[in-house]
């Protein structure tokens, strides 16, 4: 299990925000970015009609877990993989689930390779009910529906989300929501019980594996052993601890010089214990007993927020506390982290207004209290 500190730093991390594709299902929120992609080799695929879903970084309750790739046979003829991408939206990052459909999608510019270059897909293409593979960027042997296309390879670039800071910053063309929003279906039963086999090795967490996951890619989804398994050469060049993925403010905006002066607190919480009390200066308006009313009033607002996020934690914990014992499916703990973070967003909103509307009852007063007399002076 994560040590709640670090948990609370990561979620605290604030970041430039980048809209994401609203027709794409937002299955997870997340307030720090994924590992890049490791670097692995495509295993071959097992035979004809088999199309090549790239490994990706999923989440769950431990942290990041790497989702092997792996060749999966579409749902009918005709239909192609868009893969899932993590992007920045507002305040987290965002998980979009990948579907099946006539047309390739938006993915968030990642270069999974193998054909998922940012753009579209490479690797094959259905011809007259049967898929062919294209030879220079998918490993098959055996398999007659074959063509060869050159396809410009870049190896350098590894970043597994769009947007926020060092992000892909590409936006969807008018095609890719198209395909979006057209009729497609999500993952096969298949897919999912690969998702959740993956959620289950340990070996494949990135706590474990330092962005290196010993199962890359499989020949087949759900056959994590054997000949097919396909292990990661290395982590990205790029890898970083997930302590060191920082992230770097947004700019503010058009704010007004009162709001500035606001008690400062974090932009991303997904807990109640992550919200940060308001840091609040001491009263100094010249004025002795202006000074002690402020400072009660104050203390009796702490207290209050305090309340909030202590009642709000202790309702967290215990359905942690049940996840745990009942062995929750990677599914039912992103639900409830989801309701979570919904939760202590408005709590921390709600707090923020109390914090603006104390300071503009106050700081009118402050302006005019009159300045301390000075000393009478002394005469010889």
């Amino acid at each position: 299990m994560r040590n709640p500190s670090v948990r609370s730093l990561l979620f605290a991390l604030v970041i430039l925000a980048l809209p994401v594709v609203s027709s794409a299902q937002i299955i997870l929120s997340i307030g720090f970015a994924p590992p890049p992609l490791p670097v692995y080799q495509q295993p071959v695929c097992p035979s004809a009609g088999y199309i090549w879903t790239p490994g990706y970084w999923a989440y769950a309750q431990e942290g990041y877990f790497w989702v092997p790739g792996t060749w999966a046979m579409a749902p009918e003829p005709g239909l192609l993989w868009t893969p899932g991408y993590w992007g920045w939206n507002e305040s987290a990052f965002v998980f979009n689930e990948g579907y099946w459909g006539p047309q390739v999608g938006f993915y968030g510019g990642v270069n999974y390779g193998f054909g998922y270059g940012g753009v579209g897909f490479e690797g094959g293409e259905w011809r007259n009910g049967a898929f062919f593979y294209n030879r220079s960027v998918s490993n098959v042997t055996n398999i007659t529906n074959v063509y060869t296309k050159t396809v410009v390879i870049n190896r350098t670039v590894n970043v597994s989300y769009n947007g926020g800071a060092g992000g892909i910053t590409v936006r969807p063309s008018a095609e890719e929501q198209k395909a979006a929003s057209d009729k497609h279906s999500g993952p096969t039963s298949v897919q999912t019980q690969h998702v959740q086999a993956a959620s289950t090795n340990h070996q494949l967490y990135e706590s474990v594996n330092k962005g290196k996951p010993a199962i890359a890619a499989t020949a087949k989804p759900g056959e994590f052993s054997g000949k097919g398994v396909v292990a990661a050469k290395a982590a990205a060049p790029s890898y970083k601890p997930v302590t060191a993925r920082a992230a770097a403010p947004a700019a503010a905006k058009n704010v007004a010089p009162e709001a500035k002066e606001a008690p400062a607190r974090p932009a991303t919480a997904a807990h109640a214990s992550e919200i940060k009390p308001a840091e609040r200066p001491a009263p100094n308006t010249g004025n002795p007993q202006l000074d002690k009313k402020y400072t009660q009033q104050q203390a009796k607002l702490n207290t209050t927020q305090a309340q909030d996020r202590q009642k709000l934690q202790q309702k967290q914990d215990q359905e942690h506390q049940q996840l745990t014992k009942t062995k929750a499916t990677p599914a039912a703990t992103q639900k409830v982290e989801q309701k979570h973070q919904q939760q202590t967003k408005q709590v921390a909103q709600k707090h923020a207004v109390q914090d603006q509307k104390l300071q503009a009852k106050q700081l009118p007063a402050a302006k005019k209290a009159p300045p301390a007399k000075p000393a009478a002076e002394k005469k010889e």
